[in-house]
């Protein structure tokens, strides 16, 4: 497998189809002045931005094979910032909605700003032929209020290409393929 650097990820945008949706072709730094958390292309991977959803646990137990048995506090279409408490965990989503071509699978690791404030950023991997907005786990291990900020830069994507096609995620009928929003567990 090769890790695609910059100009190879953005020839795969749009041939055949948007890989990644909306596209940033060059790292974001700044609107009007304003400095922000970066997002879009960058040398070796793609900066994701934090949608304005999330879903906060509130009660119950929280299982995997049971996702009825945790009460979830549901925000839409938040603006500005976010404030996880200490020891805190959220939902969230990408602004971006991704497709996978069947040759590549990507790995999501936090951006350093945030992991210089205890937050961490927990995606499973993007598997060939995978489509959707993209579930990210926010979890803040500090003993503070943790702030995130919508529409900024959350996480990076790494993008490896394999020799050839693999059976695709949507072939096998992956339970999260298609996902659009803050997507809860599945079994």
């Amino acid at each position: 497998m090769t890790i695609l650097n910059d100009k190879q990820i953005a020839e795969l945008d749009g041939d055949p189809f948007p890989m990644i949706e909306p596209f940033e072709r060059q790292q974001v730094r700044a609107i009007n002045g304003e400095p922000l958390i970066s997002y879009g292309l960058s040398s070796n991977g793609y900066d994701a931005r934090l949608a304005g959803d999330f879903k906060f646990p509130t009660g119950g137990v929280l299982d995997p094979k049971h996702p009825k048995g945790t009460d979830w506090h549901t925000v839409e279409g938040h603006s500005g910032c976010l404030v996880i408490p200490a020891h805190g965990f959220v939902l969230a989503r990408t602004v971006e909605y991704f497709r996978i071509p069947d040759d590549v699978f990507v790995i999501c690791l936090g951006k350093s700003t945030y992991a210089r404030n205890g937050l961490i950023v927990n995606v499973t991997p993007l598997e060939p032929g995978w489509e959707g907005h993209v579930t990210l786990e926010l979890s803040n291990t500090t003993n503070l209020p943790s702030v995130v900020y919508v529409g900024e830069g959350i996480c990076q994507f790494v993008f490896f290409r394999g020799e050839r096609p693999a059976v695709s995620y949507g072939d096998r009928n992956g339970k999260y393929q298609n996902q659009v929003g803050v997507t809860l567990a599945r079994v």
